[in-house]
């Protein structure tokens, strides 16, 4: 069963969200929930620093061996970052998804709708 971060908010599309206290900066990722279904993944397209995300709404994608999947902005605001290590090393992503594997941040001005980290395994399958 796939771990689920119980420090972490999730989207219904699998992305979850770290916030920093006091900070309006997220950090996002893909779930490891997320990674078993996709398998190995190969590519990753992440939106460009300076560009507007908003919450509910296509952003990217991640490409594995068995699909290419859309990836979706939890929440809404300019992204800040986005990770250049998974771009070179996709594989980063299935390896450590809640820590190196994050894939950009956004200064949020607000959220899409997130789940708790219990809801979000309740309903997925994942284990805390």
């Amino acid at each position: 069963m796939a771990k689920v971060a119980p420090e972490l908010q999730y989207s219904d599309e699998h992305e979850w969200v770290s916030r920093e206290d006091g900070s309006e900066v997220v950090s996002i990722g893909i779930s490891a929930v997320a990674t078993d279904a996709l398998g190995d993944i190969v590519y990753v397209d992440l939106p460009e620093v300076g560009s507007t995300v908003t919450a509910g709404e296509t952003c990217g994608e991640v490409e594995s061996t068995k699909s290419v999947s859309d990836l979706y902005a939890p929440v809404t605001g300019e992204v800040t970052e986005a990770n250049s290590a998974v771009v070179d090393d996709p594989a980063l992503i299935n390896s450590d998804p809640y820590g190196a594997g994050w894939l950009f941040k956004v200064a949020a001005v607000s959220d899409g709708p997130l789940l708790s980290a219990q809801d979000y395994a309740s309903k997925n399958g994942g284990e805390l």
